[in-house]
């Protein structure tokens, strides 16, 4: 019995990696076409740690999405003047008023200014 768990945990173990294997791929594959700016951008606004806007946003490719904030789609149609998303990113205070709970990224100092361009550049591809 103990020789039959081993093979049965073996081929769950490889099934496992070859399912996340196809799955980083996927991944990989979506972010062929992005600039490199973007794919740092990808890489800020998906960061628990760093731009964290999965925790209010959804975005398409994120993990555990937030609902508080609108959904992150159209962004270039929704800001045709990129300062316009950069302004919002930096201090979102000065459009949408001192009550809103998006946090001020570049005022604040969350994020840097380029920081902030590159996330720019990743939500222009949505």
């Amino acid at each position: 019995m103990k020789k039959f768990t081993s093979v049965i945990t073996t081929a769950g173990a490889a099934a496992l990696l070859a399912a996340g294997m196809g799955f980083s791929s996927a991944a990989m594959a979506t972010d062929s076409g992005l600039s490199e700016s973007a794919k740092k951008g990808k890489e800020i606004a998906f960061d628990r740690g760093s731009g964290n806007c999965l925790a209010c946003h959804q975005i398409k490719g994120g993990n555990l999405a937030g609902n508080i904030g609108p959904a992150l789609i159209a962004m270039e149609a929704r800001y045709p003047d990129r300062e316009d998303l950069v302004a919002v990113i930096h201090d979102p205070r000065d459009k949408f008023g001192e009550q809103t709970i998006m946090p001020p990224m570049g005022a604040n100092e969350f994020l840097t200014d380029e920081e902030i361009s590159q996330v720019v550049d990743f939500l222009y591809t949505l």
